[in-house]
């Protein structure tokens, strides 16, 4: 794994053109502000045994949508890292969670949001299912609190747009278009992968 996947404030994001070609890198503490610039991300939807999706509620100390309701766990590939990679790093570092067999069922997805402060989130972001392969043990400065909850119930919130990030929001009725069962999207529909 790559030094600068776990250098904190040193973290570098990998900017990326309209086509999702890498341009560069920028350390992540300086890029998320009124003109941010387009960046790769991803966004992961964590399943139970059950079929429920693990929420969670990200910590007050944030960046970006402090204290809001989300997916199970979002981040940023470091340079030259795999997305997967970065996918299995991140559910490690926020959730201290394993996970089993992530698919990337949104590859092409991107989002531009604006926060009420005026920061502004603009990511190249494939988005990810996965299952749950042992206990939650979230770390505080990233998750303040966590929840399974049943599929129908995120529909709901999608639906209000206001209980929830507006990145997840979008990605709920997309994930269910994409691949969706009565337990909820089904990981194994779609076995596409990024192309970056």
């Amino acid at each position: 794994m790559p030094e600068t996947a776990l250098a904190g404030t040193d973290e570098l994001v990998v900017l990326v053109d309209d086509d999702g070609r890498e341009l560069g890198t920028a350390a992540k503490a300086s890029v998320h502000h009124e003109k941010t610039p387009l960046h790769l991300g991803f966004s992961c939807y964590v399943f139970d045994a059950e079929g429920r999706v693990l929420m969670t509620r990200r910590a007050l100390g944030k960046r970006t949508w402090p204290g809001v309701w989300t997916n199970s766990f979002c981040g940023h590939p470091a340079p030259g890292e795999a997305v997967m990679d970065a996918v299995h790093r991140r559910a490690r570092q926020e959730l201290g969670l394993s996970i089993d067999g992530p698919t990337c069922v949104l590859p092409d997805y991107r989002y531009r949001a604006v926060a009420a402060d005026g920061t502004v989130e603009n990511e190249l972001c494939p988005v990810f299912c996965t299952t749950a392969a042992g206990p939650v043990r979230p770390v505080p400065n990233e998750v303040m609190d966590h929840a399974w909850v049943p599929w129908a119930e995120l529909r709901t919130a999608a639906a209000l747009r206001w209980a929830i990030s507006p990145w997840a929001a979008e990605q709920i009725p997309l994930l269910e278009a994409a691949t969706y069962t009565d337990r909820g999207p089904n990981s194994s529909v779609s076995s596409a992968k990024p192309s970056r």
